[in-house]
């Protein structure tokens, strides 16, 4: 009677833990990517749309907006990283048609019209959340957008912009392209900072926290010891190198910052 009852149990040990594993299978992303289209601001942008198909209905939405070196691999990887964590994502194409830069030179070119002209670059922002907001996996109520480099300052100028966001987060951006105001700002703001980053002196930081204070803004900024320009990029040390340009990876904090971001839409997607 008593080898029944272990065998009984050891039978029941078995089968929950294959049920426990079965559920663990059924519980991992199934990411559907998708290569589209769109238009806006007179130009074709090409976007790159990925969430988890085996997620039921609407969910939260991000925007990625690329490093100056245009729309590639690494805000892609980010966009997947996003919809793993249960989000649909979209990885934008702020300069059109595409287009990418393969050297400072190049990227500085295709940059600089959009620190020049704010309304421009929201024109093409927005055209890439209208078609975001065309998926059905879209929560269009809950909307926000991140950044890195460029695409740092970019979804700031968005968000000061007035831009109908939840939040933005800008990684390694600059900050004060556009100045803040109380009567547009609509979105929550989280700033990874490198606190070593020559691109972005103390005096850009102060002058960024003192408009923030000035106006009441939901705001967290976060400086991440040891870390300079592009940190959160792992090629960003060959190419620093290659160019001899102050740009490095920091593993630390990426990860650091990565986890603040997480914590921050926990935060706003309530």
């Amino acid at each position: 009677m008593k080898f029944q009852h272990l065998l009984i149990a050891a039978s029941m040990t078995v089968f929950l833990f294959t049920s426990c594993k079965n559920e663990e299978k059924k519980m991992e992303p199934k990411l559907k990517e998708e290569t589209i289209t769109y238009t806006g601001d007179s130009i074709t942008m090409n976007g790159y749309v990925v969430y988890d198909e085996n997620m039921d209905g609407p969910r939260p939405a991000v925007l990625v907006v690329h490093e100056w070196w245009g729309q590639n691999d690494y805000s892609r990887s980010r966009a997947k990283q996003l919809a793993e964590l249960g989000y649909i994502a979209m990885a934008v194409d702020m300069y059109g048609n595409g287009a990418q830069a393969d050297n400072p030179d190049s990227a500085g070119k295709l940059a600089m019209p959009f620190y020049q002209d704010p309304e421009m670059a929201k024109r093409r922002f927005d055209a890439a959340r209208e078609k975001l907001k065309t998926y059905t996996q879209t929560d269009s109520t809950r909307i926000a957008a991140i950044g890195y480099c460029f695409g740092g300052a970019q979804v700031l100028n968005m968000a000061k912009l007035g831009d109908d966001l939840k939040g933005v987060v800008s990684f390694h951006g600059n900050l004060n392209v556009v100045p803040a105001r109380k009567d547009l700002l609509k979105a929550q703001i989280l700033v990874c900072h490198g606190a070593v980053d020559p691109f972005v002196p103390q005096t850009e930081v102060d002058q960024f926290k003192k408009q923030m204070d000035s106006i009441g803004a939901k705001y967290t900024f976060r400086a991440y010891d040891s870390a300079t320009h592009a940190f959160t990029n792992p090629n960003a040390t060959a190419m620093g190198q290659k160019f001899n340009i102050p740009i490095a990876y920091n593993a630390a904090a990426d990860s650091a910052s990565w986890k603040d971001m997480k914590e921050f839409f926990n935060n706003i997607f309530k």
